[in-house]
């Protein structure tokens, strides 16, 4: 599985970012280019710490507990899939203001392997910079397929 943390990993997703362009549709889902942008980007200022999402109660642990091991394997997520209410977007924005953020949000992630080392509580998901960085780049895989790049 990659990460965000691998360079190798990194450059691929930079590199889909750059040809992803202000006309690009959806394959599927309700999201525009622009608020998938926004999307994509919201959980890794979460994981950076400039941001916080409302802890889940024990029933919602409990199942995210059960889904967690899909976040760090090869296998592709499903279309549809539910979404924290966090990370609904419905605002518009600008294609290259969000480009650009998003960009910067990736490259600062991916150079502070060391912020999320020994541990890094997720209110979901994961503790480990191993997990964060899976999880980071199988996010932003999902949402770039989905958009075709």
């Amino acid at each position: 599985m990659k990460s965000i943390f691998e360079e190798s990993a990194c450059n691929e997703i930079m590199s889909r970012l750059e040809n992803l362009n202000d006309n690009a549709k959806a394959n599927w889902g309700k999201m525009n280019v622009e608020q998938m942008l926004e999307h994509c980007t919201k959980p890794i200022e979460l994981s950076l710490g400039e941001s916080q999402i409302e802890k889940p109660n024990w029933l919602k642990r409990s199942i995210f507990k059960l889904v967690a091991p899909s976040l760090y394997n090869d296998k592709p997520w499903k279309q549809g899939l539910p979404t924290a209410k966090e990370y609904i977007i419905t605002d518009s924005f600008n294609f290259n203001t969000q480009k650009e953020k998003l960009k910067t949000k990736i490259e600062q992630m991916s150079q502070s392997k060391d912020y999320f080392e020994p541990t890094k509580d997720h209110p979901y998901f994961g503790t480990t910079a191993e997990q964060w960085g899976k999880s980071a780049y199988k996010h932003l895989d999902h949402h770039f397929r989905q958009f075709g790049v």
